[in-house]
């Protein structure tokens, strides 16, 4: 998984690339890089799953403990670009009840 960061206006962008799973050689979990952006002060975060081609039990997880992390923040945590394979996991665990999630980047920037 390559996970590359940009921001515009006050979002946080994460475009994430590859395959959301565990992996013992990762830098950093996707987790652990919203919580040093939300330690920055930066609150509104956006996910961008356009090159994810695979998630994981643990890359569910990474997911819903960063939309708390944010959330307890008093942020905002956004998915976009999800393909309609990862959305059936997302909807299979009732993410989709709890996420807000976008077909583009674009909406999901005016939606903040």
């Amino acid at each position: 998984m390559i996970i590359k960061t940009r921001e515009q206006g006050n979002v946080v962008i994460f475009d994430i690339e590859g395959e959301i799973k565990r992996s013992e050689i990762a830098d950093a979990t996707l987790h652990e890089l919203v919580k040093s952006k939300l330690d920055e002060g930066k609150h509104n975060i956006l996910l961008n799953f356009k090159n994810v081609d695979f998630i994981d039990s643990f890359g569910v997880g990474e997911i819903l403990a960063s939309y708390i992390s944010t959330h307890n923040a008093g942020g905002k945590f956004k998915l976009t670009q999800i393909s309609k394979r990862i959305l059936v996991i997302f909807q299979v665990t009732m993410l989709t009840k709890v996420l807000e999630i976008f077909e583009d980047e674009e909406t999901a920037l005016k939606s903040f």
